[in-house]
């Protein structure tokens, strides 16, 4: 079960878009990830480079908590909204629910739930 200063340590380390960062210190190196009902993605490096195949496509992204977050032992729910504008001029609006399962203080499984059409761009509005 994460401490509470741990999980706001985490959440603060995605606020700031320090994505690949949050992944390297709060997941384990076997930890899961998946995506609605799509096979997991396995381990962290895993984890760390699909970041990195994504994240440079984005001229700017804003992540947001939504609070509260649910703790009930090992288990955290947060709500994400996460806004990309690419550098094709698209935006991005993606609103998701992580499920996550920690061993300690580190992420073991977490498991993404959304609206798959949420993830086409659109060209922004005016």
């Amino acid at each position: 079960m994460p401490s509470t200063e741990t999980l706001e340590r985490f959440i603060a380390r995605v606020e700031q878009n320090a994505h690949v960062e949050a992944l390297e210190e709060f997941y384990t190196p076997d930890s899961t990830m998946q995506e609605n009902q799509l096979p997991p993605r396995v381990g962290r490096d895993a984890h760390i480079a699909n970041e990195r195949k994504v994240l440079p496509r984005a001229k700017s992204l804003r992540s947001t908590c939504v609070r509260p977050v649910f703790v009930n032992g090992d288990k955290v729910v947060i709500r994400w909204i996460f806004e990309f504008e690419w550098l094709d001029g698209s935006v991005t609006r993606m609103e998701e629910l992580a499920y996550q399962r920690w061993e300690g203080e580190r992420v073991a499984e977490e498991t993404f739930f959304y609206d798959p059409a949420q993830k086409i761009p659109r060209k922004p509005q005016g």
